[in-house]
């Protein structure tokens, strides 16, 4: 899911100091004087893109409009803006003293700026780089694994407890063609929801994808680039959780699918099943 925030401080005069870049200074302050995370975040990347969404958002933009008119689709972004900065090195205190906990996710990769006189937009954001289809099967054997990691466990599905629960079989190909055509549909209509938009179930959608079963389960999620986020997200949501953890099932197929112009960009379904 598309998450932005904005952050403004306004300052008084502050000495002149000697010229430095914004990128540089930010970079600064993320490696060297902020402390809250551990570790050594990666240096931000400047992206052209995201310039001209700072350049945009000084203009009055919302963060979401100069983002999507710049062409650029991100996880996660901030905007912070500072004013009466006479000089780009005081951004590097500036950002240390106010903004470490804003700058230092370990998920922000690249960074956009825009100077007009004394004042400065900044622009940091995780890019959205969703997998692709070549990764498609390394991606559903990490699935599978995480899934079985989290089902060798006991845990509590919100109010109720599940005790460990055997590992899930990779399922046959009918299961995952229904997975992955569930999630076509939804990436390329933008929609998140287990009724498919002609109406069907999901155990029509198996059905009709030639699956045997005597159960049968669906986990969706949206917006999550990678298996361990989707894997957590589902653990930690209550009704997802009980089907992943429910030993009723004994197999399991995954499938996403992606398009960076609809709502979540990319979509995940996860179908859990058990022959007859």
């Amino acid at each position: 899911m598309l998450r932005l925030t904005v952050l403004v401080l306004s300052l008084a005069t502050i000495p002149l100091t000697a010229k430095a870049d914004v990128v540089g200074a930010v970079n600064e302050a993320r490696l060297h004087d902020c402390h809250a995370n551990p570790g050594t975040p990666p240096r931000l990347r400047e992206n052209p893109r995201l310039n001209e969404a700072a350049r945009r958002l000084s203009r009055g933009e919302t963060l979401q409009d100069a983002s999507k008119k710049a062409g650029y689709r991100s996880v996660t972004s901030a905007s912070l803006q500072i004013t009466n900065v006479p000089d780009d090195r005081d951004i590097e205190r500036i950002v240390a003293r106010q903004f470490c906990a804003q700058i230092t996710d370990r998920n922000l990769r690249e960074i956009g700026t825009y100077r007009r006189g004394p004042d400065v937009w900044l622009l940091v954001a995780a890019p959205f780089v969703p997998p692709t289809p070549m990764d498609r099967q390394a991606i559903s054997r990490r699935v599978l694994e995480l899934t079985n990691q989290a089902r060798s466990h006991a845990r509590r599905c919100g109010a109720e407890a599940f005790p460990a629960a055997l590992p899930l079989a990779p399922a046959s190909l009918a299961l995952e063609r229904a997975a992955l055509e569930h999630s076509q549909d939804m990436a390329n209509h933008g929609y998140m929801d287990h009724t498919g938009r002609d109406g069907t179930t999901p155990a029509d959608r198996v059905t009709r994808a030639g699956y045997k079963w005597k159960s049968i389960g669906e986990n969706l999620a949206s917006g999550v680039m990678t298996p361990e986020d989707v894997v957590s997200g589902w653990v930690g949501s209550p009704h997802h959780c009980e089907n992943l953890m429910s030993s009723r099932f004994t197999e399991m197929a995954v499938a996403y699918a992606v398009n960076p112009s609809s709502s979540g960009g990319i979509y995940w379904t996860q179908m859990f099943g058990t022959p007859p």
